[in-house]
């Protein structure tokens, strides 16, 4: 981005960056900076920060359904997958399930197309996601009852 200012024109870079451990842990971070190395470290430190930690489940996939909307209008599905299916998603947020160790799932952008909201919302997505363990303690009842009903 350039800003023209009474001494002449001021540059600067914005830096958008993904970070995941491959186990279930991923985070976006955005920064701004006048150098492209200062704004990508800072943006890197931004996402290790936001990090949040997604279950995954038998077959490297989704417990549940998801659909989320974040900022800006992005709205976001989040679908699991049988195995042997793969990553079925477009632009950021394939690279952020794939950071984040999903192996099979679907993903589907359906309101806006810019890519940090995208990214964002299918963190806040993974954030919501809650394993059948973590449903039935929640209800105090044990997994049995829970598939029972």
């Amino acid at each position: 981005m350039t800003k023209i200012t009474k001494g002449g024109s001021q540059i600067s870079f914005r830096a958008t960056v993904v970070v995941g451990d491959g186990k279930g842990s991923v985070g976006v971070g955005c920064k701004k900076a006048k150098e492209v190395q200062v704004a990508v470290s800072k943006a890197a430190n931004d996402a290790r920060r936001s990090c949040v930690k997604a279950p995954i489940t038998k077959g490297a996939t989704f417990p549940h359904r998801v659909t989320v909307k974040g900022k800006g209008g992005a709205v976001v599905m989040l679908r699991p997958a049988a195995p042997g299916t793969g990553v079925i998603a477009g632009g950021s947020c394939r690279t952020v399930l794939e950071l984040a160790g999903y192996k099979n799932c679907f993903a589907k952008q359906l309101g806006s197309s810019n890519p940090l909201n995208n990214a964002r919302a299918v963190v806040s997505g993974l954030k919501e996601m809650r394993t059948f363990k973590e449903v039935a303690k929640i209800r105090d009842m044990t997994l049995e009852e829970l598939f029972a009903a």
